[in-house]
């Protein structure tokens, strides 16, 4: 395999850039909401290694056959940290025939973990989810009269996610809906490899553009992605 120069992120391909980095029963944060800034190439390159019992954590998992609904259909997932069903059924088929274990997070909650996770920073309080089947089995402790409930930081094994531009140094723009959860997902990974749409030289973006500091992110690749549209709505166009 031909992996890049000393001291360069830059790999040829998703399968070089997951080398040496899977195992059985691992946790992978992955990034985007929907189809949106998913990392397309990644989640292919996983589904060919075949690696199993993987805890994802996501928004959602992709949908029927595209996106993170892939290591579905192949059996990879062992468990999902996860906001929403959303429009998989394969999801909700596994999940409610009890083959595919799920974490229900409110989405703002996940991020946050993720967040915090990437921030060293062990867990916090929150008043979402408390009252609710989320909060059941965790740490409740009142503060100036209001009830919160603890959210422990979330760190994985591994960070796949993707962005519209990077720098050679990992210096990352997410573009428009991307942003909500390729960040924290990045922040929160041991090892994190990004997929971009373009790689530009080191220092030729505006530093006050950057979503997300090369220092979180270990491994790029570049590549053209497919950008599905998850649900499609129109309406006819209105006469002159």
């Amino acid at each position: 395999m031909t992996r890049p120069a000393s001291g360069r992120k830059i790999y040829g391909s998703a399968r070089q850039a997951l080398d040496g980095l899977l195992f059985d029963g691992m946790t992978i944060a992955a990034g985007g909401f929907g189809l949106c800034g998913i990392p397309e190439h990644l989640i292919d390159a996983l589904v060919e290694s075949g690696v199993q019992d993987i805890i994802v954590a996501a928004n959602n998992c992709g949908v029927d056959h595209f996106g993170l609904g892939k290591l579905l259909d192949t059996r990879q997932i062992r468990r999902m940290i996860a906001s929403y069903v959303g429009e998989n059924a394969e999801f909700m088929r596994q999940y409610l025939a009890g083959e595919l274990e799920i974490e229900f997070n409110p989405q703002g909650t996940l991020a946050e973990r993720m967040r915090a996770g990437g921030a060293g920073i062990p867990g916090f309080y929150t008043k979402t989810g408390v009252g609710t089947v989320i909060a059941e089995g965790k740490e409740h402790k009142q503060f100036d009269g209001e009830t919160y409930v603890l959210e422990r930081g979330l760190v994985a094994d591994l960070a796949i996610v993707k962005a519209w531009k990077a720098d050679e140094a990992g210096n990352a723009v997410f573009r428009k809906t991307a942003r909500n959860f390729n960040a924290p997902a990045a922040m929160c990974g041991k090892v994190c490899v990004m997929e971009v749409e373009e790689i530009v030289p080191t220092g030729s973006l505006d530093p006050d553009h950057i979503h997300l500091p090369g220092v979180y992110v270990q491994r790029l690749i570049q590549g053209a992605h497919e950008k599905r549209i998850e649900k499609r709505t129109v309406r006819q166009r209105e006469d002159a």
